[in-house]
């Protein structure tokens, strides 16, 4: 039976209890905290200035005679190499993020990072390139793992979706800074017009190097570990000007405690085994694997790393206009990812997964064959299509495929799943990402064009998947998102939140007016 084809009804929630004169801009201390997030969201365009890194390094000469011009194998292996690395970080980031907390873990990952991306910057060969990107990648698994995490955990309940979507949707920023740092670097004749986007690969990770300290840490985290006090605070200081009697902050903290009690107690979410011990979480655990997957392996892995082996297919190989194409792409996506991040309350999770697999399917079959005509005709035409039709194909993929995969993944899974389930998540990212920079350059040298239409096929049953598979988990708090998969738990919450603050609603009703709340 599918298990995501009718949507979850909306409740009454948390809503009721928001203060409406609260804003995100006119509220000190919620502008206070959402400055500290930016901090942990750039953790994203880490990884977004190097997919961008490698397709425009490609495309320079002092690079590509610097290392002998790599191809095949080796080519494969240059692109492959920084998620080996994340692989190579992954067995230690979850029990880091909960061991440590998710700050330090964050600040362990940044220095691996920065000392990645100074030895890219120096080396004098290809080995030394290769263990550069590995240590970046060793890094980013780390610091991404944590992360995320904080975001979805430490937000104000009102903006949270479309914070948690701003995380991977700001892998265009590191993206668009590679693509136009490349661009003009490209003009340099000497090594260093590939050397100068290398050492600007560290700037987000010196940034939080020096300021990660500053970030609240998780209210989860705190909790797990016997802080209540704090925890309530932080919720107290960010959420409500410090009042730790405030309903909302109540309903949140009541939530959290009762959510991570109910896990220690039934112990059916402790441990890896827990991932796949209940019907509730196999059903997490499918849709987790299913959208990191498709997320990597959706066509969208032929543009990311290898976009100037498309143009070569289309005739386009003049190494401006290759560049100047990537970066008018970088800011394009991050343009349509953004919109829709600001959308997933609106419109809903389940609505943007499936108008995203619909227009991937539709847009890479007509890039498919505008491909084939060219090839076949060598027609200029066909060829100018080609791009259109990419650019039509990110647009589509980005209503979903950015924003939702990493907020989705966070808020179906309980606090204490959280950290594996999302390694899980990351492993199958990586897996994904090494296939396909061995696989693609392989394929595309071998039958050219023809190799899209291994993913037009697949395109197609994502549509399907979404359809039977995606569950709607909009207007909820992240404790009750996650219960929406354990059926009881979920009237535990509710009946726990509603309890502590139903005596609260007087008390709120007189202070939300009251002006001097507000800044």
């Amino acid at each position: 039976m599918a298990v995501g084809a009718a949507t979850s009804s909306a409740t009454e929630g948390f809503h009721h209890l928001v203060d409406p004169n609260r804003k995100w801009y006119n509220n000190r201390r919620l502008i206070a905290l959402h400055g500290w997030l930016v901090l942990l969201l750039i953790t994203s365009s880490t990884n977004g200035f190097d997919g961008s890194l490698m397709n425009s390094l490609q495309s320079m000469t002092y690079w590509q005679n610097y290392f002998n011009k790599p191809h095949g194998g080796t080519l494969g292996l240059l692109n492959a190499i920084q998620n080996i690395g994340s692989l190579g970080g992954l067995p230690f980031a979850p029990y880091l993020s909960d061991g440590i907390g998710r700050r330090p873990s964050i600040w362990i990952g940044a220095v691996i990072m920065i000392a990645g991306s100074i030895l890219q910057t120096v080396c004098k060969d290809i080995n030394q390139f290769i263990g550069a990107r590995f240590l970046i990648g060793f890094g980013t698994s780390l610091a991404t793992n944590a992360a995320p995490m904080l975001v979805t955990e430490v937000s104000y309940p009102v903006y949270r979706p479309q914070l948690s979507s701003l995380y991977n949707t700001l892998w265009y920023s590191g993206n668009i800074v590679a693509s136009w740092a490349s661009f003009g670097t490209a003009r340099i004749n000497s090594d260093w017009s590939w050397r100068i986007p290398s050492l600007l690969q560290c700037i987000p990770s010196v940034f939080q190097f020096f300021l990660i300290w500053f970030v609240p840490e998780s209210p989860r985290w705190l909790v797990s570990k016997g802080k209540e006090t704090q925890a309530l605070r932080t919720l107290a200081y960010y959420h409500a000007d410090g009042d730790e009697s405030d309903p909302l902050v109540l309903y949140e903290f009541e939530e959290i405690k009762a959510a991570i009690k109910m896990d220690q107690e039934t112990k059916k979410n402790v441990g890896w085994k827990a991932l796949v011990a209940t019907k509730g979480n196999r059903k997490r655990m499918v849709i987790i694997i299913a959208i990191a997957w498709f997320s990597q392996w959706s066509g969208n892995g032929l543009v990311s790393y290898y976009l100037n082996q498309v143009f070569t297919t289309i005739g386009i190989t003049d190494t401006n206009i290759q560049l100047l194409i990537t970066g008018i792409l970088a800011i394009w996506n991050l343009c349509w990812a953004v919109f829709a991040s600001f959308q997933v309350e609106r419109w809903g999770r389940r609505f943007l997964f499936l108008t995203s697999a619909a227009g991937m399917t539709l847009f890479f079959t007509l890039q498919t064959i505008c491909s084939a005509r060219y090839a076949i005709t060598q027609s200029e035409a066909a060829a100018h299509a080609v791009i259109a039709f990419i650019f039509l194909f990110y647009a589509a993929y980005d209503l979903a495929f950015t924003p939702l995969i990493v907020s989705y993944t966070l808020e179906i899974l309980p606090y204490s799943l959280r950290a594996k389930g999302f390694n899980v998540f990351n492993f199958t990212i990586s897996v994904a990402l090494i296939f396909n920079q061995y696989v693609n350059p392989l394929a595309l040298e071998a039958i050219g064009w023809k190799y899209y239409l291994v993913y037009c096929c697949w395109l197609a049953f994502e549509l399907a998947f979404c359809f039977f598979f995606i569950v709607e988990t909009k207007n909820r708090t992240l404790e009750e998102t996650a219960a929406l998969f354990d059926g009881e738990d979920l009237q535990k919450l509710h009946a726990v939140a509603h309890n502590a603050t139903e005596v609260r609603h007087e008390d709120y009703d007189e202070k939300s007016s009251d002006p001097n709340l507000k800044v």
